[in-house]
């Protein structure tokens, strides 16, 4: 017989074997129980032999794959100490279901939708969390933090039908459901800026939910470590759909939340076998494939599948048919399963060998139906506080519970397991009546008098409420609830550090990129301040001259430095460090961006006011992670976002896929983002310097401090230029006047010259032309922010319309500005143009559009016709079809300058 070990190489052939003779007589050992006892009982016993291995600490790769049951045993549940009341906590469920499905049911009325099937399967994960494990904001282990939870956002119903019962939300409130306009509605998703009391963190952009989780988790232990403020008893729970992980971003930081050992985070997957509209995997497994890419990525991983009534049928399984069967049932079989009578189980799966036939004959029908359509682990509470109860024993690695449930489960039959429960947005009300009926609950028929469905609620001073509120007192407080806490303002930094760049360069070449690291640099130096700023870096920090802060700040890694660097011989040295103040994340803009949102929220969540800057490359901010910018602005993050290297001409030779010329654009469409492109290193300083003053200083009336900042900066080495004095309004509105136009005769045809970014240095070379060789004057401006003009002036519009009288700053700035107006920017048209309905000049754009190119910079602009003489002959062109200069000058300028 052929050794099966044999028939390919193994990796272990290249070891050497120092008892030859003991190995083979395992393998016959192996050999000998596989013949006698079976191939199934083999494969157990290697299973317990690898178990115990584990256990000894011996060095094994793990399985990444166990059998389609609980990973802890019924017998072991009671040891973990569950100290509540199992039938009120039955009873809270109930009426939480009931108003969950009853706010839904009231309002499609008015066409507004709604989801009741997602909560209806998960009502015990949330329910026996509530009652045993999430922390509050009062929680003496957690002050001011709590535990974090990333709520489901298709379950949000659940979340109003307890907050309710809890007395923080009325009926009238539940009658808002997805009704906002008032100003007192409920969104239809969790959403901070809508519910800013109750909801911390947006999760219905459905893999940012479990991606920000990780990165919470890892900001909680940076702030730890970093002796910001010991958060080590929060916890960070991200309830999550089976569906949703096919998301890129649900499975993209697996392996650093098991790298950096984030045992403070617990992912909880719902596993319905269900996504929007049918199975998950309808001809595979979800739960096993779940469970092999977490155990690949590191986690600790806990199955809840099964509730008790399959205990028996698990003890007559003396064969180990029933195990097999249901790892090779699909999804989409099982979920048939989970609506049929028990006829059709008996053939279809007890059918399918003589053991299971055998077994299914001992087993009445509704046992059967009780095991195949109720009873899964993620309904019953002792199995799922089991799970929780693991989850935070275990440590050293994250944990993932993978809890099985049926969709849409005491909805009824016409909504459990149908691949349409998605999109059924209310029950009838012979359909409530059954609920009603099943759930025990003490609502009368007369209740649905008029045909609409009523909310339930026991009473205020009910056994219910007053169990809900001891649970939640003894836990700290309300969950979920957001804080916003009453900080004190951060003391601004020293002026010096922002007047530095006031004077300019003088001949010294400077970029803008290397001028906002400078600044970076001594505000981090601010003895008051300069700790809680967190220096955000995909990678490529060198590129944006950031080595500096490498040895001087330290690079945060919880493990601190377990090497010695090939650099450690250098000045700037790449140095790790425990208490590392540089989130330096590796090639991956969306963990930045998920660690960029955790710090820019910790004044909310934490009590403690951080100020994140992210510096990347500008092409691949907003193009590759505009959802999660979008995030931070539901979230209510603060701090800067720095989009480098910026620009569709300024990178030489990196072309296409570098080149910048839309950045803008998708930022402007962000109402929380304020973005500006300066042009100047002491435009970056006042920028940065008032984004302090909003954010965590003093705002003014009537500014919003919950936004954040986008700046883009270039890396074009240019002369910096001293500050003119009175500009600072301008700069922050957007707009001012650079450099006004001389060296024509003062009576000569005059033009505005409006320029962003890198871009004012063509259209400065563009005045001298102008005024040297075709007599006409130019004035410069500096347009920091078309975005921030083009807000200014909606606002305006807006005053006009309530009867206000309110002039546009762009029109109040340009008031005696003679000549018709030309906007340039290295971005595409688009950008400038923001403004163009409010320029009462006559107006035009030249812009980068297209998409960009490999070559020298000069050629580059010369290309998309952005460049000093591009700019001339837009200019004349304007200047004649005022009839201002002949219409020759164009052509003669074209020729001169080869265009």
């Amino acid at each position: 017989m052929t050794d099966p070990t044999r028939i390919q190489p193994s990796e272990l052939d290249q070891l050497p074997d120092r008892d030859p003779e003991e190995t083979a007589e395992w393998q016959a050992s192996l050999d000998a129980v596989t013949e006698a006892a079976g191939p199934h009982r083999a494969a157990y016993l290697m299973r317990r032999t690898l178990e115990r291995a584990e256990g000894a600490g011996l060095a094994l790769p793990k399985l990444l794959e166990t059998d389609y049951v609980n990973t802890i045993p019924t017998a072991a549940e009671p040891g973990y100490g569950f100290d509540g009341d199992e039938e009120m906590e039955a009873k809270i469920t109930a009426w939480n279901r009931w108003n969950a499905a009853a706010m839904v049911s009231r309002g499609s009325k008015y066409g507004v939708g709604g989801h009741i099937a997602t909560f209806a399967s998960a009502a015990w994960l949330y329910e026996t969390g509530f009652n045993h494990f999430f922390r509050g904001k009062e929680s003496p282990e957690a002050p001011g933090s709590g535990d974090q939870l990333y709520i489901q956002g298709h379950a949000s119903p659940g979340i109003y039908a307890r907050a309710f019962l809890d007395g923080r939300l009325t009926e009238a409130h539940l009658d808002k459901f997805r009704q906002e306009s008032g100003g007192d509605g409920l969104p239809s998703y969790p959403h901070p800026r809508r519910l800013p009391w109750l909801w911390e963190f947006p999760t219905v952009s459905m893999g940012l939910g479990p991606l920000s989780a990780i990165y919470q988790a890892r900001f909680n232990r940076y702030l730890t470590n970093r002796n910001i403020k010991d958060v080590s008893n929060s916890h960070v729970w991200a309830f999550l759909g089976d569906g949703e992980m096919d998301e890129p971003e649900s499975t993209a930081a697996l392996a650093l939340a098991a790298r950096e050992g984030l045992d403070n985070l617990t992912f909880v997957i719902n596993c319905n076998l269900q996504r929007l509209d049918g199975p998950v995997r309808a001809n595979f497994k979800i739960v096993q494939e779940l469970e092999a890419q977490f155990r690949g990525a590191g986690w600790n991983v806990v199955k809840s599948l099964w509730g008790t009534a399959w205990d028996e049928l698990f003890q007559l399984d003396t064969t180990g048919a029933l195990v097999r069967r249901l790892r090779e049932v699909p999804d989409a079989q099982f979920q048939t399963y989970a609506t049929r009578d028990a006829a059709y189980i008996r053939e279809h799966f007890f059918g399918s060998e003589p053991a299971l036939v055998q077994l299914g004959s001992v087993l009445s029908d509704d046992k059967i139906l009780e095991c195949f359509h109720l009873s899964r682990g993620g309904h019953e509470s002792r199995k799922v506080y089991a799970a929780y109860k693991a989850a935070l024993a275990h440590k050293g690695a994250p944990t993932v519970i993978l809890a099985q449930t049926v969709k849409g489960f005491t909805l009824g039959k016409g909504f459990e397991s149908k691949n349409a429960n998605h999109q059924m947005k209310k029950l009838s009300v012979d359909e409530f009546k059954g609920m009603r009926d099943l759930l025990g609950l003490p609502i009368p028929d007369s209740a649905f008098a008029d045909g609409q469905v009523p909310y339930g609620h026991p009473g205020a001073d009910s056994a219910e409420v007053r169990y809900l509120t001891e649970r939640r007192a003894a836990l700290g407080g309300p969950a979920p609830a957001r804080r916003t806490h009453a900080l004190a303002p951060l003391p601004a930094p020293a002026d010096k550090s922002f007047a530095a760049f006031d004077k300019g360069s003088g001949t010294q070449s400077v970029a803008t990129t290397m001028a906002f690291v400078r600044l970076m640099k001594d505000l981090i130096r601010d003895k008051e301040t300069g700790r809680r700023w967190v220096p955000i870096v995909p990678d490529e920090a060198r590129t944006f001259g950031m080595e500096s802060l490498f040895p001087s700040l330290g690079i945060y890694s919880p493990k601190g430095q377990t090497y010695e660097p090939v650099d450690r011989d250098q000045l700037m040295y790449y140095r790790e460090a425990k208490d590392g103040q540089i989130l330096n994340e590796g090639i991956t803009e969306a963990g930045s961006m998920a660690d960029f949102i955790a710090a820019s929220t910790a004044y909310s969540t934490h009590g403690e006011a951080m100020i994140p800057f992210y510096i990347f490359y500008s092409m691949f901010g907003w193009q590759r992670t505009a959802d999660q910018m979008w995030q931070l602005g539901d979230q209510l993050g603060r701090g800067f976002l720095v989009g480098a290297t910026a620009g569709r001409t300024t990178l030489t030779g990196e072309g296409l896929q570098h080149a910048d010329g839309h950045s803008p654009v998708i930022a402007a469409t962000n109402p929380a983002a304020l973005t500006y492109d300066p042009a100047f290193a002491y435009e970056v300083a006042a920028i940065v310097k008032d984004g302090l003053r909003r954010m965590y200083g003093e705002a003014a009336p009537g500014e919003d401090p919950n936004v954040f900042y986008y700046l883009t900066v270039y890396n074009e080495p240019m002369p910096q230029p001293a500050k003119p004095a009175g500009v600072d309004e301008g700069i922050l509105k957007g707009l001012y006047r650079f450099k006004e136009g001389a060296g024509a005769a003062a009576d000569a045809p005059r033009t505005q010259l409006l320029a962003s970014g890198t871009a004012i240095h063509w259209a400065l070379k563009a005045q001298e032309l102008l005024a040297a060789e075709w007599g006409v004057n130019a004035d410069v401006w500096s347009a920091t922010s078309w975005t921030e003009l083009r807000r200014d002036a909606l606002a305006a519009d807006e005053a006009l319309l309530r009867g206000e009288e309110r002039v546009p700053y762009i029109r109040q700035a340009l008031a005696d500005a003679p000549g018709p107006v030309l906007a340039v920017s290295d971005y595409m048209r688009q950008v400038p143009d923001q403004i163009a309905q409010w320029v009462e000049q006559d107006y035009s754009s030249l812009g980068a559009d297209g998409f960009g190119l490999s070559d020298t910079r000069e050629a580059a602009r010369r290309h998309f016709g952005v460049d000093a003489e591009s700019i001339v002959v837009a200019a004349l062109a304007q200047l004649a079809r005022r009839g201002e200069v002949p219409a020759s000058a164009v052509k003669e300028a074209r020729e001169r300058y080869g265009l």
